[in-house]
């Protein structure tokens, strides 16, 4: 990355608008250069940063946050939420936008982010869309389970955003789940305010619906549904998002 960009992007802002970009990330080197690339591209004409949080990687996730600029946090919990409350700590914007290391967003998700704030909203989200090919039963299973969910109003952890004031109110992500935090981080939002998902959906990975067996994806989600909170509150059977496997990438 050219280092006068990263200059140029964090520029003094006119508006007062500061936005803390946090991506926790765990062996990402693959999905990480894409995701950071397009955060710099998309909020160009805002003052900002990007924060990576390394949580635990033995690959070159750390150096990649670095090359881009990133302010660079590393931790070793292997936790999702406390991987993003570090983030946070770390973080001077007054706008926290929240964006997994796997996930592409543009222009319009941090301008709606941005727009959504100033007119009230508590914080909000997008709704996603999965990159490349997934098998049908995947294609499937992805619009079903998106449609029910964003249904409800529910922000995605691969992409959400709120203050800081508003962060800081609800007490940040609650670090005794290790999934669906982001579930009981829009219920606390919603709390105190309108919870807006942006129209554009963001682009996250879909290597989850290539790398696992449909019937693995259904029999862990059901364990997530049917076990409440205390099915997440560690890490057992959530081997999917905490086992470290990645998608071998072609080319």
């Amino acid at each position: 990355m050219n280092p006068a960009s990263a200059d140029k992007a964090t520029e003094p802002s006119t508006t007062g608008i500061v936005i803390s970009f946090i991506v926790p990330a765990y062996n990402e080197e693959a999905e990480l250069p894409g995701t950071l690339r397009a955060i710099r591209s998309a909020a160009t004409g805002y003052e900002h940063e990007i924060v990576l949080v390394n949580d635990g990687s033995t690959d070159a996730t750390g150096p990649i946050g670095e090359e881009f600029g990133a302010l660079l946090i590393s931790i070793e919990r292997r936790q999702i939420a406390a991987a993003r409350n570090a983030g946070a700590a770390a973080a001077r914007g007054n706008i926290f936008i929240f964006v997994d290391a796997d996930t592409r967003i543009g222009p319009e998700h941090v301008r709606g982010a941005v727009e959504a704030l100033e007119s009230g909203c508590a914080g909000g989200g997008a709704r996603l869309a999965t990159d490349r090919e997934i098998p049908l039963w995947g294609r499937i299973f992805f619009r079903v389970f998106t449609t029910l969910y964003f249904g409800l109003n529910l922000g995605a952890g691969a992409f959400l955003f709120t203050t800081r004031g508003n962060f800081l109110a609800v007490g940040g992500f609650d670090e005794i789940y290790f999934a669906s935090e982001e579930i009981f981080f829009t219920t606390a939002l919603k709390r105190l305010g309108r919870f807006r998902l942006l129209r554009e959906p963001a682009m996250t990975s879909g290597r989850k619906l290539r790398m696992y067996s449909g019937w693995k994806i259904f029999t862990r989600s059901l364990s997530l549904i049917f076990g409440g909170p205390r099915g997440v509150m560690s890490r057992k059977k959530l081997d999917m998002w905490y086992g470290g496997e990645r998608e071998k990438r072609i080319g």
